[in-house]
């Protein structure tokens, strides 16, 4: 039986520092992965992928010591049941804003009478093909689920969403909630930076992980210090576009010259 490493570090209390996946290629997951990251997010909602594109970049992130988790474009029992069974043992799902959104998701992670999911077996990676010994009473300890919070409605529902049983742990959507609070393209507002740590500090409060994605290095490392336990540091293709403009101003003087 997989077992889950990052699950195991925030329980641990293990600081877990990640990288926002959303080239879609295996090829660009597979060099990521032996990087030196905890864990990679595969990026299902706002990058080009799906459950065949996500199989690929878990099949070559699998040779590495890092954590895959996924995030679908939507929490649905349906969705949730195709990932897992590839074997994604980790969810990030984005636009959670009650705590039965949040009951529903995890119910889609646990087999009956647990919660819902569908049950196959020779079928599917995560048993590894059914060689797994008793992977279906042993597979609900492995599951990760993290909820993200990204609308003030969410905010204002987070204790009742931080503390619903099978929930890991809660991850600050910046963009969206900046959007939410009025504040469109503008996550760095300080409204919107005000929302997040305290955030941090009520889901702390609640005994949940608490996590974020930011490729400002200063404001990442101030979430730590405040005690947010997975961030998110880069984006695959903000660090590609970036090192490829450098690249092209040393020697041509700036994009367009």
């Amino acid at each position: 039986m997989p077992v889950n490493s990052f699950k195991r570090a925030l329980r641990d209390g293990k600081t877990q520092i990640g990288l926002w996946v959303g080239m879609a290629d295996p090829s660009v997951a597979d060099l990521l992965a032996g990087a030196g990251f905890d864990w990679l997010l595969i990026d299902a909602e706002h990058a080009p992928n799906d459950v065949r594109t996500v199989l690929a970049q878990l099949q070559a992130i699998a040779a590495h010591p890092v954590h895959a988790l996924v995030r679908p474009v939507k929490g649905t029992t349906e969705l949730i049941k195709q990932y897992l069974d590839i074997g994604v043992q980790s969810l990030i799902v984005p636009m959670i804003e009650t705590p039965e959104q949040a009951a529903q998701v995890v119910a889609a992670t646990r087999y009956p009478n647990r919660g819902n999911r569908g049950v196959a077996s020779a079928t599917t990676r995560a048993s590894r093909w059914g060689r797994i010994e008793r992977y279906f009473e042993r597979s609900d300890a492995e599951m990760c689920v993290v909820v993200q919070i990204e609308s003030v409605k969410g905010l204002e529902n987070l204790p009742a969403i931080a503390a619903v049983d099978g929930v890991d742990g809660i991850f600050f959507g910046p963009a969206d909630l900046a959007a939410s609070m009025g504040f469109l393209g503008n996550p760095m507002e300080p409204m919107v930076q005000a929302a997040i740590t305290g955030g941090i500090a009520a889901v702390r409060k609640a005994g949940k992980a608490v996590g974020t994605l930011t490729a400002d290095r200063r404001l990442a490392r101030e979430y730590l210090a405040l005690g947010a336990s997975f961030v998110a540091v880069g984006i695959d293709m903000s660090l590609l576009s970036k090192a490829a403009a450098d690249l092209a101003a040393d020697f041509k003087g700036g994009c367009g010259a």
